[in-house]
């Protein structure tokens, strides 16, 4: 038997079936893509997700017909959410996470409840990303979908409502939305009022782990999987990620490397105080019960896939993997600094500032610069994101050695061991790379009792396959490179206002 999990990536499905000791029976992938009709719009029909969850799940039900599947759990990327009408049916496309149309409304939320209290209830700053100042924008510019829209789920809760199950959000996604109280638990009187809006809007909160409901002989059919199998329900990605990484008691950090790069650290309580709001750091409830994460995030991956794709152009017609690629770049990079400053912000900024009006910059071209040198200033300006990132979380989670690391970027050894380096921190390389999908599976084993508690899980699935030291030539040779990065970064703020103000994008 097998514990089956599912993993809602905001560019892909990843669908992987665990045993008991969590060693991976099998995997399935499934890519999807957003579509943008308009300057910083970000959408996709929500059928998309549906048809990728199905061919992922089928795939690997197909693979494990040995071990079938016990129970199925799915978990999602935070902020992406679905309008759907009475009969749960999409009143328009899922608006995604990276979407950035809702600045203005974002702007009057801050304004409204007040950055501080804002941070007090719900343990974020007001950005555009989330979905309350998007559904705010609905309600201003697009009336018609507003009126037509019954609720707005998650990609999760939409998932489940597929199944005839209820559309379900766990605390930790419903703290994604700016508008959960992150203590109470349930959704903000306050600030529904300030926005003059109802919780009718949203779904209805329960804990990650619930028991949703059965698979239908119906929907057994379409996934290949057994009827009367229990759904759970799942958590945010990076909640998944960090139980999947064994964080679940203070003292331990996780990293996990994708689209965004995010560093959480596990608490007794939310992190407060002026240190925590002037880093912008989310806070807000783990899915394991009576804790509470500090997350610090910044977008990467897609910065990484941008020079690969280049790099796939310079080998056009060779069937070259990413990680071949990665390992001929890396083959080809200097010893020492590129001589590079390269922003990875092609999504914007996430903490200290949040600024949606950032973008990727690249400082200090020259003739000799090659392909070779511009993959290794992006890893190098990812390195020292991730130095920073570090840094504010050790500011209000206390001193942080060491950091457990899962992901799609351990593909690259150098990129690990700038961030090693550029943080000067042990990094531990969990043995499960799919840590969000292993903590959902470990959600869904200790929902059916496979596991007595959280701690037992972790002590039965969690491992490291090694540990990557900072090297100290490598952290003496970029402590000037990660100076300039800073100034860079700094030296950028006017400009970044003038673009913002010429920005002439819809709404």
């Amino acid at each position: 038997m097998s514990l089956l999990a599912v993993d809602m990536g905001s560019s892909s499905c990843k669908a992987v079936s665990f045993s008991e000791d969590g060693q991976v029976l099998a995997h399935a992938v499934r890519l999807y893509k957003s579509q943008a009709r308009f300057p910083s719009w970000s959408e996709m029909p929500a059928g998309d997700f549906w048809n990728a969850f199905v061919g992922a799940v089928r795939e690997v039900a197909t693979a494990t017909l040995h071990d079938s599947v016990e129970v199925l759990s799915i978990s999602s990327h935070g902020e992406t959410f679905i309008p759907v009408d009475s009969r749960e049916e999409p009143t328009g496309p899922a608006i995604l996470n990276a979407d950035n149309r809702a600045t203005h409304e974002s702007a009057w939320v801050a304004e409204k409840i007040g950055k501080e209290r804002l941070f007090e209830i719900t343990g974020l700053t007001a950005h555009a990303m989330y979905p309350l100042p998007k559904i705010l924008w609905l309600r201003a510019h697009d009336p018609g979908t507003f009126a037509s829209t019954v609720r707005f789920l998650t990609l999760t809760g939409y998932l489940l409502t597929r199944f005839g199950l209820p559309g379900y959000i766990d605390y930790s996604l419903a703290s994604r939305f700016l508008v959960f109280d992150i203590q109470k638990q349930a959704w903000s009187e306050e600030i529904l009022s300030a926005c003059e809006m109802d919780d009718e809007k949203f779904p209805a909160p329960a804990p990650a782990g619930t028991i949703a409901g059965e698979v239908t002989a119906e929907m057994a059919r379409e996934l290949g999987v057994d009827a009367g199998i229990p759904v759970v329900l799942g958590g945010h990605d990076q909640p998944c990620a960090a139980l999947g990484s064994g964080v679940i008691d203070p003292g331990r950090v996780s990293a996990s490397l994708g689209t965004y790069e995010c560093l959480l650290a596990a608490s007794d309580a939310p992190a407060k105080g002026r240190l925590a709001l002037g880093a912008n750091l989310n806070t807000y409830g783990h899915i394991v019960p009576g804790r509470y994460l500090t997350l610090a995030y910044f977008p990467s991956g897609i910065m990484v896939d941008w020079i690969l794709r280049l790099g796939h152009s310079r080998d056009a017609g060779t069937s070259i993997s990413p990680v071949e690629l990665c390992a001929a770049l890396e083959s080809e990079t200097r010893p020492e600094p590129s001589g590079l400053c390269i922003t990875p912000h092609l999504l914007g900024t996430c903490n200290p500032d949040f600024d949606p009006n950032a973008s990727g910059v690249i400082a200090g071209i020259r003739p000799s610069t090659t392909l070779a040198d511009l993959y290794q200033g992006v890893l190098e300006g990812v390195a020292c994101e991730f130095a920073s990132m570090a840094e504010f979380l050790q500011s209000v989670a206390g001193e942080c050695t060491d950091i457990y690391i899962s992901g799609g970027g351990l593909r690259s050894r150098l990129g690990l061991q700038l961030r090693a380096a550029m943080a000067n921190r042990r990094l531990h390389l969990m043995q499960c790379p799919e840590a969000v999908c292993l903590g959902t599976a470990m959600l869904a084993g200790v929902a059916i009792g496979k596991y007595g508690s959280y701690a037992d899980a972790v002590r039965q699935v969690v491992r490291v396959a090694e540990t990557v030291t900072p090297e100290p030539a490598m952290v003496a040779s970029y402590q000037i490179h990660k100076r300039q990065y800073q100034a860079l970064y700094s030296n950028l703020a006017p400009w970044r206002k003038l673009q913002a103000n010429g920005d002439q994008g819809e709404g």
